[in-house]
């Protein structure tokens, strides 16, 4: 078992940056890739980003790739997401996942969310 809390959600304006912190307990946390998650009003959960358990390879969904930075430190259990020229349509909660594979497809593991409100 693996237990996920994330933080850090909050009201922004359009072009601020925020950071998103997720720590892990339970399981061993760097076993893991682990991956950014987000579902906006009326939508379906979206993938954002995703790490390896190693932290040496991310990738991106195409509607954030060039403002995201997702980052591990496996040392303090922890899972980031920087993000950075926010937009409006960043807007939604955001949970983090403990993975199955690193596709994203399958997750094992899910926080409980932290709201993001992206005003214009």
């Amino acid at each position: 078992q693996v237990q996920l809390v994330e933080s850090g959600g909050r009201l922004v304006q359009a072009g601020d940056s925020l950071r998103l912190s997720c720590v892990a307990s339970g399981r061993t946390f760097s076993n893991y890739h682990m991956g950014w998650f987000r579902q906006a009003p009326g939508k379906e959960r979206e993938f954002v980003a995703a790490i390896t358990w190693t932290g040496w390879s991310t990738r991106y969904a195409a509607s954030v790739k060039g403002r995201f930075t997702i980052s591990r430190d496996n040392a303090k259990n922890t899972v980031s997401l920087q993000m950075n020229s926010l937009k409006p349509e960043d807007t939604g909660i955001y949970y983090c996942g403990a993975l199955r594979d690193y596709s994203g497809s399958v997750v094992d593991y899910w926080g409980q969310g932290t709201q993001v409100t992206v005003s214009s």
